[in-house]
């Protein structure tokens, strides 16, 4: 067991003040946007007997097990993260396996360097991700149904929305998700940027007079209903129009702000998660959180970003089909973890809430894990040795290693499937 050390990445979308709170540390005044737990090549942590990525190509079986060498490599398959959104994350996709392999390799054969601004591909691997809440959360996620996106930004009346009104209102479904999407990103900057500025402007008018109309003490729900639709509680529609105002007040001009209004408007409460796969588009907008990913570092991002954007192959990358987004709260497994369940093997991640005068608890498997504690004092025992968790902290286990738990609070899981 190996008690790590957690680099923290500094991206100015960052919250300045939440991954400090949670660990009981002063605030530095500088955004601190995630923290990293794993054996990252760009970012690693570290142990007692030095990086975890040395610890592991010491001895890949010995850290991972057999099976998930065998399986995925000798490499630990996943990365987590404590994510923090103070502000919009960039608007983004992430590629399937296939299409990361076919890009690393043609972008590899173009010799263009890793570091380079406008290289798309950094790795031959995907990158599905998982999100659950330790705050209430807030992201854009997966297209709404066009018709309602169309009947969205018709209530807007804003002259310069009625082609895409249009065009969301043609089939098939696909069709009319992809010209649109097309016909912002390809837009002239200077025209698009005029109409970014009337469109958050009229979703500011349309938040203010639909808050004016809610019930008190009302809330939205999870996933958006039609914000269009008069018979949507008006919370939903407040929630919705003020999230896209918002993204213009960070990007002003942005196309990207656009392009998220074609997505669906999520929040979650503390405990409930999301899950991301291959083409789907997506930004967080604010809280904490705990992510899991494979480990890559491959994005095409749609907007909401001054990095670069390669139009072409984000439109090769994009799955254009609606679908509402799934809310994933934890299955409840006999032994009381509970577990979010994704179509993903390089992670998995779970859940322990521990009462107070809770029985010891065994954590012994056959697959390498990390332990994250977010709440309370976790105490973890294997090897003859201790260590004591408070929120935000973690250790590495290698597979196969005993561990005992003890102590009241909530701990994270996070392994992989063979």
């Amino acid at each position: 067991m190996d008690r790590l050390a957690n680099p923290i990445r500094p991206y100015a979308w960052g919250s300045a003040t939440a991954i400090p709170h949670l660990l009981g540390v002063a605030p530095t005044g500088e955004p601190q946007a995630e923290q990293w737990m794993g054996a990252h090549p760009g970012a690693p942590s570290r142990t007692p007997r030095g990086t975890l990525t040395e610890v592991i190509d010491t001895d890949p079986e010995g850290t991972l097990g057999a099976p998930a060498v065998a399986r995925f490599g000798p490499h630990l398959p996943f990365l987590l993260k404590l994510l923090a959104a103070g502000a919009p994350v960039s608007l983004q996709v992430h590629p399937d396996l296939t299409q990361a392999r076919e890009g690393y390799a043609r972008e590899q054969q173009q010799d263009i360097p890793l570091t380079a601004g406008h290289r798309n591909y950094k790795d031959a691997n995907h990158k599905p991700e998982l999100i659950c809440a330790l705050t209430p959360f807030e992201g854009l996620c997966g297209f709404r149904p066009p018709h309602a996106t169309a009947d969205l930004l018709a209530r807007l009346d804003v002259d310069g929305l009625k082609p895409y009104v249009d065009l969301l209102r043609a089939t098939p479904e696909d069709a009319a998700l992809r010209e649109v999407l097309t016909a912002i990103l390809s837009a002239d900057r200077t025209e698009i940027a005029a109409l970014v500025t009337e469109t958050a402007q009229a979703c500011a008018r349309l938040a203010a007079e639909d808050a004016r109309t809610a019930e008190p003490g009302t809330t939205a729900p999870a996933a958006d209903p039609d914000p269009a639709d008069p018979a949507a509680p008006a919370a939903a529609r407040t929630a919705a129009y003020a999230a896209y105002a918002g993204l213009a007040h960070h990007y002003p001009g942005d196309p990207g702000v656009l392009a998220a209004t074609l997505l669906n408007h999520v929040r979650l409460q503390p405990g409930e998660a999301l899950f991301l796969g291959a083409g789907v588009p997506h930004t967080y907008l604010h809280g904490l959180g705990v992510e899991i990913m494979a480990n890559s570092d491959n994005v095409l991002r749609c907007g909401l970003t001054p990095k670069h954007i390669d139009v072409p192959e984000l439109l090769r990358v994009v799955r254009f089909e609606a679908a509402d987004p799934a809310v994933l709260r934890p299955e409840a497994s006999p032994d009381g973890e509970e577990v979010y369940d994704t179509p993903i093997d390089e992670f998995r991640l779970s859940r322990l809430t521990r009462p107070e005068g809770a029985s010891p608890g065994d954590l012994t498997t056959d697959t390498p894990q990390i332990l994250l504690c977010t709440a309370g004092t976790i105490t973890l025992h294997g090897g003859g040795t201790s260590e004591t968790l408070t929120p935000g902290t973690s250790v590495f286990v290698a597979a196969g290693d005993r561990t005992e738990v003890t102590g009241s609070g909530t701990l994270f899981r996070a392994t992989v499937v063979v």
